[in-house]
Parts: C-alpha cells; sequence; structure tokens
C-alpha cells in the first residue's frame, strides 16, 4: 500500500541528498508548500537516475538500454494514468512495480491534484527526457544552436518553473507570471551545463550550443583536450564566457518574476536565484575550467544567503513593508 505521509517523507530526503541548493532554497518556503516541491524534485530526480549515461554505460549492453526503456515507458503509463485520474490512484502498488517509485508517483499525482498543475508540463518533462536515452527515437547528445536547446530545455527546465507557480503562489493571474517562470527555470538550466561541462562531456553529451562554441573556434577535440589536461584554451574559455553572459541575460529576463508570487515565497526562490547565479561566478574564478573541475558555492556563502533570506521573510510574516525588488533599498 502507498501512504501519502510516507511518500511525501521520501521525496523530501531525495531533495535534501541530491539537491543541496534546491533543498536549501525550499526551507525557506511556507512550511505547507515544501511537500509539493520535494515531490516535484523527487519526480525528475527519479526519472535523471534512470536515464543516467554513467549507469548505462557502466552496464555496457543494449539489454541494459532497453530495461531503462522499458522502465521509463512504464513510468509514463503510470504518470499518464495517474494525472488523468480525477480521484486518488489506487493506493495499491502495482504488480512488478518499484515500491519507491510508486510512493515518488503517489505524492506527485497528489501534489498535481492538489494544485491543478497541468499534465501538459509533465509531457513535456517526459518528452525532453527521452531525448537524453541513447536508442531512444528522439535522442540527441549535441546542440547545434541555443534555440534548438532551448527546445529540448521547454521540457526539462521551463515546465519546472510552470509546475512551481500554482505551488508558491501568485499576486497576479497566473498565467502573468509564466514567462518569467519559464526563463528561470531555464536559466537554472543553462547554469547547470556550464558548471557540468566536463561531466556531460564525458558521459558524450554536449549541451553547450554548438554554434556559440565554433564561433570562437572550438570543437570537440580541444574540449577533451581542456578536460584530460585541466587547461584552458582562450577560445574555450571565450565562447564560456559568452553563454554566461547570455545566462545572465536570462536571469535579467526572470528577476521581476520573483515579485510576482505571493509574498511568502519569495524569499526561498531569491535565495535559489543568489545561489545559482554564484555557480556562474565560481565558474569564472576558476579560470573557467569547468571541462576538468565542477565549480562550487562554499558553505559560507550559502549560509549567508539564506540567513538574510530568512531573515527578510519573518519581517514579510510580521507585516512589515520591506523595499521593493531592484530598489537601491533592496
Amino acid at each position: 500500500m502507498t501512504d501519502l505521509p510516507e511518500a511525501y517523507a521520501l521525496c523530501r530526503d531525495v531533495a535534501a541528498e541530491h539537491g543541496k541548493t534546491y533543498f536549501l532554497a525550499t526551507r525557506l518556503l511556507p512550511t505547507d508548500r515544501r511537500p509539493a516541491v520535494h515531490a516535484l524534485y523527487a519526480f525528475a530526480r527519479m526519472v535523471d537516475d534512470i536515464i543516467d549515461v554513467d549507469m548505462i554505460a557502466e552496464r555496457g549492453d543494449d539489454t541494459a538500454v532497453a530495461l531503462d526503456l522499458a522502465l521509463l515507458t512504464r513510468i509514463e503509463e503510470r504518470l499518464n494514468e495517474g494525472l488523468a485520474s480525477t480521484t486518488a490512484p489506487p493506493t495499491s502498488v502495482p504488480p512488478g512495480s518499484d515500491r519507491r517509485n510508486e510512493l515518488i508517483l503517489a505524492a506527485l499525482f497528489d501534489t498535481a491534484r492538489r494544485y491543478d498543475i497541468p499534465s501538459e508540463y509533465f509531457t513535456a518533462f517526459m518528452t525532453s527526457m527521452l531525448m537524453d536515452v541513447p536508442h531512444s527515437a528522439i535522442y540527441k547528445d549535441r546542440y547545434a544552436t541555443m534555440d534548438e536547446l532551448s527546445t529540448y530545455m521547454y521540457g526539462s527546465a521551463a515546465v519546472i518553473g510552470l509546475q512551481m507557480l500554482p505551488i508558491l503562489g501568485t499576486v497576479c493571474p497566473v498565467e502573468e507570471a509564466r514567462p518569467t517562470a519559464s526563463a528561470l527555470g531555464e536559466a537554472f538550466q543553462v547554469t547547470n551545463f556550464v558548471r557540468d561541462a566536463g561531466e556531460d562531456l564525458a558521459r558524450d553529451r554536449i549541451y553547450l550550443p554548438g554554434d556559440v562554441l565554433s564561433a570562437y573556434g572550438v570543437d570537440e577535440d580541444l574540449l577533451w583536450w581542456c578536460r584530460r589536461t585541466d587547461s584552458v584554451d582562450p577560445r574555450v574559455r571565450r565562447a564560456l564566457a559568452d553563454i554566461i553572459a547570455t545566462t545572465r541575460a536570462l536571469y535579467r529576463t526572470a528577476e521581476p518574476g520573483i515579485a510576482l508570487l505571493e509574498p511568502r515565497a519569495r524569499e526561498g526562490i531569491r535565495v535559489a536565484f543568489a545561489l545559482y547565479q554564484d555557480i556562474l561566478e565560481a565558474v569564472e574564478n576558476d579560470g573557467y575550467r569547468s571541462l576538468s573541475v565542477r565549480s562550487r558555492v562554499g558553505t559560507p556563502r550559502r549560509a549567508r544567503v539564506a540567513a538574510t533570506a530568512a531573515g527578510r521573510g519573518l519581517l514579510v510574516r510580521a507585516g512589515e513593508r520591506l523595499p521593493r525588488p531592484g530598489s537601491r533599498a533592496a
């Protein structure tokens, strides 16, 4: 039997273990909203773990890939069944199903119904995830342009921001907040692509847009040279600086959307907003060595950002008038 308290507890544990920045920001959200955010994260993580190319490579055969595709297909079927149901799905675990996955799905279904999250967002997410699976009909491991990458990121990142909107709540019609929420999801995703460029390359994936790389004379051989030698060619440095500049433009587009959220939800998003931008700064401070080094934001900085946001949140809850986001006093 699936049990919702157990399901949500599992999702919280998944978020705490794997999403350090995400989990820290979630702790600043209203208590009643956190379980739903944990459910969204745990579902995305569950699917991502299944398609992890490192695991497929280590198992190293077509049978393993076929098993992964079959499992994803089964999860997609369960997802469609659960989201289509107007009542709570059965609490019994279907024969042959993984109990951990079923618990995560149970929390997700409850969250989707509770906050009326459109099922299309989850469908788009699964489509983008299948683009990451070797031998799937829509597999892609290279992206020629930022526009092409944005098509992938709609399902892998933009819809995450859109899923969050009903949970966080808005002070305007939700459709007015969608463009900035989408931009923030994409900004977070490209930040991850920059930070994880070396790890992705080792998995035979390149999420850096090919036209930007080629504009600076960067090819795959040069990327591999940087990874093997822990060096940074000036051409790679310039290409990464260009992508970082584009990512910061996405953050600027997204920032006004924070003020569109309910006041209780803003501080948690501000923390994620600040810390993810800090990742870009960490890449710069590490000399753009993200092909061989995974840049990190230090614990003291994370703690300071969280403490500042927590203090602002207390003022909001006390009814204090805070400076308008973006003003000199903010």
